[in-house]
């Protein structure tokens, strides 16, 4: 692996930093022997079918349940892994939250629960608070999504639609004694962030979550209106159903950025990470990094080695065009755009969980050709941009990253290397 041939060092890079999450490496050294007594195994999440499966391969078949998203489920003996929509909830999900709920209705002190939790519970575990249906809190997400709000904004207006968010599980768990292992998604890691936060206490109120819809300019249906004006059923931090629950974070963005970097360095590179928790609207970003690179290129001729900008977090797309993107991919072309061809400036940013916004792919790969290569064919980047339309540009020259479902989620991984004398 050299920096020398960019393509497949950006994406060996990628690779590196979704290994150093996969479940079956981080859930087993989270787990203590099989405790004596009921074991129920519950959760949700992109990786939460492949967290049971580390499960299983420690303690052996447990009894339990997990949602996971459609094309995530994996074999397990004895915990039943049930798939259902992402990022939009449907009725599958609805029904297997039901089930769930009720697997651990009953429990005692005795009795464990383990909880897995990763990004994507919060559509994939759902409960439509009392007086709402699926297709209200359908079009509630809808909205959100394309608004652009970020991923907490977002879900503090998913807690309070909701029966099992917000602490709502633990609660149900009571009186077993819970244990929650999560996998972050969420800039700052906060659990209360990561699905919504089902496990852990929720310190948000209806009020906030009428201000977020409101910033948004998202119009409340009156169904909706009357949940959130009519209080909430979330679990305050110091709720007593609360007391005692164990919550550890087994895989997050910055020990996925930190194996990246060390790669890097092994190779040649000099590592500069922005951050694992950077927010915003993708193309701003990407235009902020690409001028960052532009910057840095006569440094990295002086020093004589590449130089590697690294960041993680979660950009949100305010949708206005209707093309076919994400995220990552719409920060690959803007990036694109802004260094113009620039010699030497390779970009790659792709969704740790393998999709990338409206599109079954990843992200995506530019370099200093990208922009040539497209108008040769006929392809104004400009427009695809304007468009939303990044994965549709990136799919016409054969410049997306492509993995199929990586089984974890630890948000975005970007990169910028800047290579010298070119």
């Amino acid at each position: 692996m050299t920096p020398d041939d960019p393509r497949p060092f950006l994406e060996e890079l990628f690779r590196i930093a979704v290994a150093e999450a996969d479940p079956m490496r981080v859930v087993p050294r989270a787990l203590p022997p099989r405790p004596e007594g009921r074991v129920v195994v519950i959760g949700a999440g992109k990786a939460s079918a492949r967290m049971a499966e580390a499960v299983e391969a420690a303690w052996g078949p447990c009894e339990g349940l997990v949602i996971t998203r459609y094309g995530y489920a994996r074999p397990c003996a004895g915990i039943e892994i049930v798939e259902a929509a992402h990022p939009v909830p449907d009725a599958a999900g609805v029904a297997a939250t039901e089930r769930l709920l009720a697997l651990v209705a009953g429990l005692g002190p005795d009795d464990l629960v383990l909880a897995l939790i990763s990004g994507g519970g919060s559509a994939l575990l759902c409960a439509p608070a009392p007086g709402l249906t699926l297709d209200d809190k359908m079009a509630v997400n809808a909205a959100l999504l394309a608004s652009g709000a970020p991923i907490g904004e977002m879900n503090v207006v998913r807690k309070h639609l909701s029966r099992v968010k917000g602490g709502q599980l633990a609660a149900a768990c009571h009186p077993a004694r819970l244990v929650s292992l999560l996998i972050s998604d969420v800039p700052g890691d906060d659990p209360a962030e990561i699905a919504s936060g089902p496990t852990v206490g929720e310190e948000s109120t209806p009020e906030d979550a009428r201000a977020v819809l409101a910033r948004h300019g998202i119009a409340l249906p009156a169904k909706v209106r009357a949940v959130l004006e009519g209080g909430s059923s979330v679990v305050a931090p110091g709720d007593p159903r609360l007391a005692g629950a164990l919550t550890e974070i087994v895989a997050a963005p910055s020990a996925s950025l930190e194996a990246a970097a060390e790669a890097a360095r092994a190779a040649g590179c000099e590592v500069r990470v922005l951050g694992d928790a950077l927010e915003g609207e993708a193309r701003d970003l990407a235009v902020l990094q690409a001028r960052d690179a532009l910057a840095l290129r006569d440094e990295a001729a002086r020093v004589g080695r590449p130089i590697l900008l690294l960041s993680g977090g979660e950009c949100t797309v305010t949708r206005r065009g209707d093309g076919i993107g994400g995220p990552n991919a719409e920060f690959v072309l803007a990036a694109a755009v802004e260094l113009d061809g620039a010699a030497g400036a390779h970009v790659l940013a792709c969704d740790t969980d393998g999709v990338d916004g409206a599109a079954e792919v990843a992200g995506a790969v530019a370099g200093p050709g990208t922009l040539a290569k497209a108008r040769a064919t006929g392809l104004d980047a400009a427009a695809a941009l304007a468009a939303n339309d990044a994965h549709s540009f990136f799919a016409a020259l054969g410049a997306q990253v492509v993995t199929g479902p990586t089984l974890t989620n630890v948000n975005d991984f970007r990169a910028i290397l800047i290579l010298p004398g070119t």
